[in-house]
């Protein structure tokens, strides 16, 4: 295995399309949290060097847990959560892995958004704590308009009003007779015409198959797709919609491939055997969120698995850089995200060999060593910026 920075990044992305994986590249040298978003394996493969870690239970965790990977968006019941919304890392590992990737990002974004140590070490502090304090309380919460507070719930209440009629306006041109994606070459690219046609066929049988709609829609045009960090240089498609009874009602379809976790070399815990990478995506996803997003499915296109939901109106995280002023907001904040985390974890106990809900519950009780936890976060946050850094010296 090589040994720089560089090298070990450019190892792991090996094969991913060229074009896109060059706009990853440009994107994770843009900050230390940026370059700790595309760098998941990074964090496992020095994690899994680590002697004497602090051992806990096996829980189901989505893998690369941080700050922007809590989101709002709609559920099959069109209600608006705010909730974990990632789950491409998603596997069976120690509990513990979940809160020093969460905490190791508390520090690594505090340094990125120019925000103080000082608010650093409390935010982190006050995630652990109210996480444990849920697992103590033995309820999987969540989070509605309903149920929010503060910046959480207003941020909701402006989600629940951004209309699909604004993004599909804002994303498409001509009528409904020609309609067509916007390409602006940021986020959507052109698709070469051949694999185009054969991804509208394909999607048109597989939405005539799955009785997903009781409306027939028709797909009236794909893109490729560029959105997150550590997702760019996959295979992904944006597609647009259109009801066949009612011409005006169009919708967007997010299609991404599904790789496998970059955990899995880490992990030594044993897996249960998926059918695919994208039934592990979708299944963890469906296990640990309260409601999955709208139109959650996977399938099967060109030998390449891949996860399909709704996609929704976009600005969909909270933008945590302009809180630093707004101290109980930004506690809000992270107490909701330890409340969820907490929950998602005692959602998915006693599943496919994670540990039930008595044993997190016990766990909670213990003696654990969280400050372990913590103090191997706050180290591990230097060390990502010093391997920003020479990340940035060998582009």
């Amino acid at each position: 295995m090589s040994n720089t920075v560089t090298a070990r990044i450019k190892e792991f992305n090996e094969g991913l399309l060229p074009d896109m994986l060059a706009l990853k590249y440009k994107a994770m040298a843009e900050s230390p949290f940026r370059f700790f978003r595309g760098s998941c394996h990074l964090f496992y493969e020095d994690l899994s060097r680590v002697k004497n870690f602090p051992v806990s239970p096996l829980t189901w965790i989505c893998g690369d847990l941080h700050l922007e990977n809590f989101g709002s968006f709609k559920g099959n019941n069109r209600e608006v959560y705010f909730d974990l919304n990632d789950f491409d890392e998603s596997m069976l590992a120690p509990l513990n892995w979940e809160m020093v990737r969460m905490l190791s990002s508390i520090y690594v974004a505090f340094d990125s958004f120019k925000l103080s140590r000082t608010l650093a070490e409390e935010m982190a502090s006050l995630f652990m704590s109210a996480y444990v304090a849920r697992l103590k309380n033995g309820k999987a919460g969540f989070i509605d308009p309903r149920t929010a507070r503060g910046v959480v719930r207003t941020f909701l209440e402006n989600a629940a009003l951004r209309k699909e009629k604004e993004m599909i306006k804002k994303n498409t041109d001509g009528g409904q007779d020609q309609l067509s994606i916007k390409i602006n070459n940021e986020t959507h690219f052109p698709l070469e015409k051949s694999l185009k046609k054969d991804l509208i066929v394909h999607i048109t049988k597989y939405l005539a198959k799955s009785g997903m709609f009781s409306v027939p829609y028709e797909v009236k045009d794909a893109v490729f797709r560029l959105a997150g960090t550590g997702s760019m240089g996959l295979k992904r498609y944006l597609l647009l919609l259109q009801n066949t009874a009612k011409p005006g009602k169009l919708m967007f379809l997010d299609v991404k491939q599904a790789m496998k976790s970059s955990l899995l070399p880490f992990n030594k815990v044993k897996q249960p055997e998926w059918e695919s990478e994208a039934l592990r995506i979708c299944t963890t996803k469906y296990n640990m969120q309260n409601v999955s997003p709208a139109l959650l499915s996977h399938l099967v296109f060109n030998d390449d698995d891949f996860v399909i939901q709704e996609l929704q109106p976009s600005a969909d995280k909270i933008n945590l850089a302009k809180l630093e002023a707004r101290v109980k907001d930004f506690k809000n904040v992270i107490q909701d995200m330890a409340m969820l985390t907490a929950s998602a974890q005692l959602r998915s106990s006693g599943i496919k060999g994670s540990a039930n809900h008595d044993e997190l519950n016990d766990f909670a009780f213990s003696d654990a060593d969280w400050n372990a936890v913590q103090d191997y976060a706050r180290a591990y946050a230097a060390q990502v910026i010093k391997d920003y850094e020479s990340y940035l010296a060998g582009q």
